[in-house]
């Protein structure tokens, strides 16, 4: 069967697509124009009819599909492992513990590469800390630790303010804040038996708020202002209060090794000449339930207030210590075991 035209005839066919929730009442509207002695088979007119039909369908179905994903909630997803240690080398980085998350934490340093052969390249000589770390909430982080350098014991509390995060909450940065104490229990020498060595004297503070910013799975940067005050100096030109800032990077080389690098600027004109910046650097090893750390630094001291304002080693004169941290977990979140 077929239709035969002896003159120009418009067809029209209406597709009426009905009502939904998202979409407007729509009409699918195909115009033929035929031309005399036009012969139009009734198989044709029904395929395009067909064609109209599930055109209509398809156009209806993609006009749903983004109107879903416009209104569907969107989720924060926050960045995880920044760095993978509460540490970058030296100092402290933005990272912190899961609650009831216990860190057991040995800090190794050898002397320096300079002392030669006789004292076996720093082999000799070791200066250790040891120290616990605990998380009290997973953005809460408190510590305390002791260095047989200057004999001296730390606490600190590190606090989580703000996670680097995309989606429906956006942060560029992850931020905390950092603060300790350091007491120096070295046995002074004091000028005659009978004088004393006020407490206070013993002290000193350290504040710092620590940025950070995972870069991609590979690279992550960190700037760290701090003040250090001490309470007792040894000289009168040197002030009691010193403002740095640490300059601290991660690259990540293979699913269970990275690059790190650890550097303290101490502004002009605030230390001895004889003082210098304290610079780090070393590679992360993930093994099973720990981090291992080696590491090169020019500072012997291994809490901020040693390592920021007494470091004296001079990297182009090989003024340089080797060493270690490692760093074991353990939890007491019955409910995360189970």
């Amino acid at each position: 069967m077929a239709i035969l035209t002896t003159k120009e005839v418009n067809i029209k066919i209406y597709l009426p697509l009905g009502k939904c929730t998202f979409i407007d009442r729509k009409q699918l509207r195909i115009t033929l124009s035929l031309t005399s002695t036009t012969f139009l088979p009734m198989k044709k007119l029904l395929a395009l009819l067909l064609f109209g039909v599930v055109y209509g369908a398809t156009a209806q179905d993609d006009d749903l599909l983004k109107l879903l994903d416009q209104e569907k909630p969107q989720e924060t997803n926050y960045t995880i492992a920044t760095f993978k240690s509460t540490r970058i080398i030296n100092g402290h980085s933005v990272e912190g513990m899961a609650a009831k998350h216990l860190d057991f934490r040995i800090s190794h340093r050898f002397g320096q590469l300079s002392d030669g052969a006789y004292n076996l390249w720093g082999l000799d000589q070791a200066y250790i800390r040891i120290a616990l770390e605990y998380g009290l909430t997973n953005r809460i982080l408190v510590g305390v630790g002791r260095s047989n350098y200057q004999k001296a014991y730390d606490g600190f509390m590190k606090v989580k303010l703000l996670r680097q995060s995309t989606g429906k909450v956006t942060m560029p940065v992850s931020v905390s804040l950092f603060g300790s104490v350091a007491v120096n229990t070295l046995q002074m020498n004091l000028p005659t038996p009978d004088a004393t060595f006020a407490f206070s004297n013993r002290l000193a503070y350290t504040t710092q708020l620590l940025v950070a910013r995972k870069l991609n799975e590979r690279f992550s940067v960190q700037l760290t202002p701090t003040w250090v005050h001490r309470n007792y100096v040894e000289t009168s030109p040197e002030p009691h209060d010193v403002f740095a800032l640490g300059i601290g990077g991660r690259v990540k080389i293979s699913k269970r090794v990275a690059f790190n690098i650890d550097y303290y600027h101490v502004f002009s004109e605030q230390l001895m000449k004889t003082n210098t910046n304290s610079l780090a650097v070393g590679f992360d090893i993930e093994t099973g339930g720990h981090v291992f750390q080696l590491q090169f630094t020019n500072s012997t001291g291994m809490i901020e207030k040693t390592f920021i304002t007494e470091t004296t080693g001079d990297w182009g004169k090989g003024n340089i210590h080797y060493g270690f941290n490692i760093s074991r977990t353990f939890s007491f979140d019955r409910k995360r075991a189970k």
